[in-house]
């Protein structure tokens, strides 16, 4: 009388639990409706007992700091900060440079010199004439021409889309000139490209990486930026804008679970360590935030903004990205470990799951100093042009900055990897889904059931 209702019984304890102790771990179907088990009822309690309050902490700083948009200001026309239009370029045609650039000082003939061989090739070689006509803005339709010198790093051609400064207060023959080409369909294709790759590789689980990654980019552009031009702290908008992105980004991806949780938890934790190094070093090294025209510029259009303070929220944000893909990594590892031995206690599943993240700190690590040292290599091009020391390199700010954003970058991903291998065999070996009064009356029918059976 008990063959029929075998078939059915596994069934439907797989929907909610894990076997009990004693029993097949391979038996039902309790791995096959999502990447982990279900976890006790207990476990999840003590779970949103520490996330909840962090969620709503999250939620509260959004509502207090929500800047409501970005403070207006007058425009300059300096750097990034001009009024811009679209523009086409109409025609070009080839002119003698002696005609278009009589005004300038006549050369000397010495081209030993950058600024020798210029001045010979403005007045000797062969220019560009490029009529641009404005297709956006107050003014469209209307034409002028902009003249291209042979050694330009930027050359142009009939067709092409263009950037144009406007300066509403020059003289009418100045007030446009062109300042970049138009990159929008190239960079958009690419992005279609990239979207492609990650929705036919990933799947379900790559269209919610390009959701949240559209969130993490809302957060930034709607919250943290103007947040931190409205004078508040960039300390306390990093913190608040990148739990808010590492809570949807995480949950988005990989799912309301208890895995997920332990790696928030575990990238929180990092993430504080980074502030606090961060806040002691970019302290103890003098470090002001203000090197280069941007930053300049930042400071002049809003002096209230604290540079420093600015510099420690990039620090957080660069380093979340990271930290995300280490926590869910190293939280994944363990979870599989405990599935495929649940015998194994804490310290086997730590020592289990730390010589996997050996692996990943030095591949992240190497990467995350690589990526820095692509970015700044035309910096550091310059510094070897002019033949300074390492010391020397290193002691300037520009390289020091980046030196600090690496090395305390690179301390909280190194972290991550104990802390959250810990804080992940702790909790799959606290788990006990056999215990809960749910899942007792269950196991112990379906294994009296096999007893009969056999």
């Amino acid at each position: 009388m008990t063959s029929p209702q075998q078939p059915s019984e596994p069934h439907g304890h797989g929907h909610g639990h894990e076997p009990g102790p004693g029993h097949e771990p391979g038996h039902g179907h309790s791995h096959s409706h999502g990447p982990a088990a279900p976890v006790s009822r207990h476990l999840r309690k003590v779970i949103a007992a520490v996330l909840i309050p962090f969620a709503t902490a999250v939620v509260v700083g959004l509502a207090v700091l929500w800047p409501g948009g970005t403070p207006a200001h007058e425009r300059t026309g300096v750097g990034f900060d001009r009024q811009t239009e679209q523009g086409t370029v109409v025609s070009v045609e080839q002119v003698d440079c002696a005609d278009v650039n009589a005004a300038q000082v006549p050369p000397t003939g010495d081209t030993s010199t950058p600024a020798g061989r210029e001045a010979v090739n403005a007045q000797q070689g062969q220019c560009e004439k490029a009529t641009i006509e404005v297709t956006s803005g107050p003014n469209k339709g209307r034409t002028f021409t902009e003249i291209v010198q042979p050694d330009a790093p930027r050359q142009l051609h009939e067709g092409q889309g263009v950037v144009v400064a406007y300066a509403p207060d020059a003289p009418r023959d100045l007030q446009y000139s062109v300042t970049d080409v138009n990159r929008k369909v190239p960079l958009a294709v690419l992005a279609g490209i990239f979207a492609l790759a990650v929705v036919a590789v990933g799947r379900m689980r790559g269209v919610m990486a390009l959701i949240a990654l559209v969130v993490s980019f809302l957060v930034l552009m709607f919250f943290i930026l103007p947040a931190i031009l409205q004078g508040s702290n960039p300390l306390v908008v990093a913190v608040v804008g990148s739990s808010a992105i590492m809570l949807i980004a995480l949950y988005m991806c990989h799912g309301l679970s208890a895995r997920t949780s332990v790696a928030v938890l575990g990238t929180l934790i990092s993430l504080l360590l980074i502030g606090l190094l961060g806040s002691v070093f970019i302290g103890w090294a003098s470090l002001s935030g203000n090197t280069d025209d941007n930053t300049g510029l930042i400071h002049g259009l809003y002096p209230n903004i604290d540079m420093s303070g600015l510099l420690l929220a990039s620090i957080i944000i660069g380093s979340l990205g990271v930290l995300d893909d280490v926590t869910v990594t190293q939280t994944s590892a363990v979870w599989e470990l405990h599935q495929a031995d649940p015998s194994m206690g804490p310290r086997a599943l730590y020592r289990a799951g730390i010589r996997i993240g050996r692996d990943h700190i030095a591949s992240v690590v190497n990467t995350l100093v690589l990526a820095y040292a692509g970015a700044a290599l035309p910096l550091l091009l310059l510094f070897s042009i002019a033949q300074s020391s390492m010391g020397t390199v290193a002691n300037s700010e520009l390289v020091a900055v980046e030196i600090v954003r690496t090395l305390v970058g690179s301390i909280g991903l190194v972290a991550s990897v104990p802390l959250t291998t810990v804080l992940a065999a702790l909790v799959v070996s606290a788990d006990r889904p056999g215990s809960d009064t749910e899942v007792k009356p269950r196991a112990s029918a379906r294994g009296g059931r096999r007893r009969r059976a056999k």
